[in-house]
């Protein structure tokens, strides 16, 4: 007798996070479920029925009856999704390591992609590396802890407080490792075969400490001798950071991966354009505070924080703000948009500001009246490769640093300037070497 796919039985509804939502029947575990995960909010209309919208983040949310994904606006793939979230916190991480076919669900992406990483990372073995130990011992190992010892056991010779560094499996690697192995072996639907291969190599882990629910992720550090492990810690730590898995009553379990695009957005900015900037004199500062206004008191004082500021000399000469949703996305306000810009330009003193949204079209230039204020639209197609949206973000840094240029005077003394005489071409890309 065969036995039925557990995942037949469970609805899949699909959203567009700038949708306008959709009405669906739902059982109430499930309809709280999602109220409660941040992805959708579901409304009840009576007789079983619920309005279910979108409420800016995107994700995927799994009950024991529905599954549902809000998927990124333009129809970003699981691929692209992944490039943005994990270029903000190490760009060690490739998009090419991840097993993501556009059409499938992120469940079964993530974990395929998890289970094939881990395979590699654990092929020649598991990860040893030392481990400092404090612990107390009749024998002296390692080094005495003066202070502890004195603290702890006054005018006592044994035990001994003795520090120590022991070789070993029970590293940060192999406790962030099993503890990704082990959530996403609790998500409901993931296919036998790969759950499979979720548990054998989790077996491989059970001799390293288990992360309790709920506590930080270790950290750890990139060297050459963890470089196994690299791609396999970078899939691990998105999970870990943005989904959860647990059982519930009757143990019927429940899963979400929710993120918000938003902050993806301005984090991936932030990154990959202090990256290219570090390619000119002066220093690019992510989330920079700055007064607007005067006052007696300082809880009465204005502040602005762009996203981002190059600072040149000590002081700011260009600012930037990301913004995830374009002027013609649903809900989207770009006179707002360049209100906030404009103060950002009056409390630094800067003539210039770059207004980066993600979508496409052409780079616009917005001269403010009455003011010697420019704001300029630059749009960032995340629909692209990862390598081509990385050079859109290269040219960004070019053409700002060549209007730094333009208005601030000569190059400083030791940079091998390229654009001592760029003038910004609002809506061109200048030639390589211009």
């Amino acid at each position: 007798m065969q036995r039925a796919d557990p995942r037949a039985s469970v609805r899949h509804l699909v959203l567009d996070e700038l949708s306008g939502g959709l009405v669906e029947r739902l059982d109430a575990p499930s309809a709280s479920f999602l109220n409660s995960s941040g992805l959708a909010k579901a409304s009840p209309m009576g007789l079983g029925l619920y309005r279910i919208e979108p409420v800016g983040k995107v994700g995927s949310v799994r009950t024991p009856t529905i599954q549902l994904d809000v998927r990124p606006k333009d129809r970003l793939g699981l691929s692209r999704l992944l490039f943005l979230l994990s270029y903000a916190g190490e760009q060690g991480f490739r998009p090419d390591l991840v097993a993501a076919d556009e059409d499938r669900d992120l469940w079964s992406a993530l974990a395929e992609s998890l289970a094939q990483l881990a395979e590699r990372a654990l092929g020649r073995g598991v990860l040893q590396g030392y481990l400092t130990v404090d612990e107390s011992l009749r024998t002296v190992k390692g080094r005495i802890r003066i202070s502890d010892q004195i603290s702890r056991r006054p005018g006592m010779l044994v035990p001994l407080e003795v520090s120590y560094d022991e070789f070993t499996e029970d590293i940060a690697e192999n406790r962030i490792l099993r503890a990704a192995l082990e959530r996403m072996g609790q998500v409901p639907g993931v296919r036998p075969q790969v759950l499979g291969r979720l548990r054998q190599l989790k077996g491989k882990l059970d001799a390293v400490t288990r992360l309790p629910s709920g506590a930080p992720v270790p950290p750890w550090k990139p060297t050459r001798m963890n470089l196994r492990y690299h791609g396999v810690l970078r899939l691990a730590e998105l999970i870990l950071r943005n989904a959860s898995a647990e059982a519930g009553e009757g143990k019927q379990q429940t899963a979400s991966f929710v993120v918000d695009m938003a902050q993806v957005f301005e984090d991936f900015v932030g990154t990959a354009l202090r990256a290219a900037m570090s390619a000119y004199p002066g220093e690019l500062r992510l989330r920079y505070n700055a007064l607007l206004s005067e006052a007696v008191r300082d809880s009465d004082r204005l502040s602005v924080r762009p996203d981002a500021v190059h600072m040149l000399g000590g002081r700011p000469v260009v600012a930037y703000n990301a913004k995830y949703r374009a002027a013609s996305d649903a809900g989207a306000s770009l006179t707002a948009d360049h209100y906030q810009m404009l103060a950002h330009c009056t409390a630094l003193a800067v003539p210039t500001a770059w207004l980066v949204y993600a979508g496409k079209g052409e780079v616009k230039l917005r001269r403010i009246l009455n003011t010697d204020i420019d704001i300029v639209e630059f749009p960032l197609d995340l629909s692209q490769p990862p390598s081509a949206i990385l050079a859109t973000v290269r040219e960004l840094a070019h053409q700002s640093w060549g209007e730094v240029v333009r208005v601030d005077g000569p190059t400083p003394a030791g940079f091998p300037g390229r654009a001592c005489e760029v003038r910004v071409r609002v809506g061109t890309t200048p030639a390589p070497g211009t």
